[in-house]
C-alpha cells in the first residue's frame, strides 16, 4: 500500500464507500419494493421487474448475496482508512481512534443512511434496476451463498428459529386489503373503489340490514274482493309480488307480474288463475349474511326472498336488486319517492322514520349504533322506551333529532341536525 499514491487510495477508498452505498440501497429498495406493483409491471414486459421477483421469490440467497458483499466492502474500506491515517499521522493508538471514528462516519452517512433513505423512497423504481446486477452475481457466487445459508439454517434448526413460509407472510388479510382500497388514490376510480371495498363489507352485513320492512312489503292479500286485487295488480311497480292469505305469516307463493299482464288485460284473471301462477316461495334466516345470500339467489336461481325469524314470522322481504345496490349504490329506478337524496343543508336534513341507519350513517357520516333496530323509527322507540310526540327532541350518539310527524304508532318523520363536531370541520 506504501507504494501506491495517497490521492489513490482516496479514489479507492470513495468507490468502497459508493460500492457499499449501492448494496445498501439495493437491499432497502429490494425488501421495501411493492410486490403486487413489481407483478403488474413484469406482466407488462419489464424484465427488471421480473428478475426482481425472482430475487424476492428466494429472499435468504437474495440478503446473502447483499450481505456478502456489503461485508466485504465495508471490511476493505475500514483496511484502507487504516492505512491511509497511518500513512497521515503514523502508527499509534491514538492513530487507530481516529481511523475508527472517520471510517464509522463515513459508512454511517454514506454508505448506510443517505442510502437506504433513497432506496426506501423510490423502492419502485430502484428495485427492478439493482435486480440487472444482482441477479448475476447470485448466480456467479451461489455457492458461496449457499454455504452460508445452509449454516444460518444450521443455526436456525439448533434455535428452533422458523422463519414461516415466505409467501404466506406476503399474503393480505382481508383488513389490509380494504385499507389498500382505500389508499389506493388516483390508480382506482373513486366509482370503483366504493364498489370494492362494499364487497368487503358484505360479509359483516346481513340480509336484516338491507331488508324491506314487514309494514312495506306490498304483497296481495287473496282474501280481498276480486277488483281491489286486480286493482293492486294493475297498478303494481314490482315485478313479484308475495300473495298470502289472510296474514303475511301464510304465505302462499310470488306472483310474476309479466305472468298476469294478459290475463288482467283480458278481463280474464281470478283467484284460481292467480293460485295457479304462483312460484314458489323462498324463505331466508335474517341473520343470513348477504355475500352468503348473493350465493344462494345464483345457485336457487332466485331474486326474491321473505326473511323470517327464528320463530318463522315474516319480517320482511329482500331481492337481487337490495344486494347489488348494496354493492353499487342506490338505482334511480324503483319505488316512487325511493330515491330522495341525502345531504346536509344549513346543518339538517329531513329524514323518513322508516330510513336504514346503516344507510343513514354511510350518507351523512353519522355513528348511530347498529346492533338493535335497524331504522331511525325503530332506534327511537328503543330509545324512548316510548312511542314520541311530534316536537319532540332528542339526542342519540351525538346527533339530535327533532320529531316531525308520529302516526300509527310509528315516527314519520324525521329532522336530523349534523353533529358539532363535524359542523366545526
Amino acid at each position: 500500500m506504501d507504494s501506491i499514491p495517497l490521492s489513490s487510495q482516496f479514489v479507492a477508498l470513495a468507490v468502497l464507500l459508493v460500492l457499499s452505498g449501492f448494496f445498501s440501497m439495493a437491499e432497502t429498495a429490494m425488501m421495501a419494493s411493492n410486490r403486487y406493483r413489481l407483478k403488474a409491471a413484469a406482466q407488462g414486459g419489464s424484465r427488471g421487474a421480473q428478475h426482481a421477483l425472482d430475487l424476492l421469490a428466494q429472499t435468504d440467497k437474495l440478503l446473502g448475496v447483499i450481505l456478502l458483499f456489503n461485508n466485504l466492502v465495508n471490511a476493505a474500506a475500514a483496511t484502507l482508512t487504516g492505512v491511509i491515517v497511518i500513512g497521515l499521522f503514523g502508527e499509534g493508538e491514538l492513530t487507530l481512534a481516529i481511523g475508527t471514528l472517520l471510517i464509522t462516519f463515513l459508512i454511517l452517512v454514506f454508505s448506510e443512511i443517505t442510502p437506504k433513505v433513497v432506496g426506501a423512497g423510490y423502492a419502485n423504481s430502484i428495485a427492478p434496476v439493482v435486480a440487472f446486477v444482482l441477479k448475476p452475481l447470485l448466480k456467479v457466487f451461489y455457492p458461496v451463498i449457499w454455504s452460508v445459508n445452509l449454516l444460518v439454517s444450521g443455526i436456525l434448526r439448533i434455535t428452533r428459529l422458523n422463519p414461516g413460509d415466505q409467501e404466506e407472510g406476503h399474503a393480505l388479510s382481508a383488513d389490509e386489503l380494504r385499507a389498500l382500497m382505500t389508499e389506493s388514490g388516483h390508480f382506482i376510480p373513486a366509482a370503483h373503489r366504493r364498489i370494492l371495498i362494499n364487497l368487503f363489507e358484505l360479509e359483516d352485513v346481513t340480509v336484516e340490514d338491507v331488508m324491506t320492512p314487514r309494514n312495506q312489503i306490498e304483497a296481495i292479500d287473496l282474501e280481498q274482493p276480486l277488483p281491489d286485487i286486480q286493482h293492486q295488480i294493475a297498478t303494481s311497480h314490482h315485478g313479484r309480488v308475495p300473495v298470502y292469505v289472510g296474514e303475511l305469516d301464510r304465505v302462499l307463493g310470488v306472483l310474476p307480474q309479466r305472468r298476469v299482464v294478459s290475463a288482467l288485460s283480458a278481463g280474464e284473471l281470478d283467484k284460481d288463475e292467480i293460485r295457479a301462477l304462483l312460484t314458489k316461495p323462498y324463505f331466508v334466516p335474517s341473520a343470513t349474511p348477504l355475500y352468503s345470500q348473493l350465493q344462494f339467489f345464483q345457485e336457487n336461481r332466485q331474486r326474491l326472498a321473505l326473511v323470517v325469524n327464528e320463530y318463522g314470522e315474516v319480517e320482511g322481504l329482500v331481492t337481487l336488486e337490495d344486494i347489488i345496490e348494496e354493492i353499487v349504490g342506490k338505482f334511480t329506478t324503483g319505488q316512487p319517492g325511493s330515491a330522495l337524496s341525502l345531504t346536509w343543508a344549513d346543518g339538517s336534513v329531513i329524514v323518513d322514520g322508516s330510513r336504514s341507519l346503516r344507510e343513514l350513517n354511510g350518507k351523512l357520516g353519522l355513528n348511530l349504533p347498529l346492533q338493535g333496530p335497524k331504522t331511525l323509527n325503530g332506534l327511537l322507540l328503543d330509545h324512548l322506551q316510548d312511542i314520541p310526540e311530534s316536537g319532540l327532541s332528542v339526542r342519540i350518539d351525538n346527533v339530535t333529532m327533532e320529531i316531525l310527524h308520529t302516526e300509527d304508532r310509528m315516527v314519520r318523520s324525521v329532522r336530523l341536525f349534523k353533529p358539532v363536531d363535524e359542523t366545526k370541520r
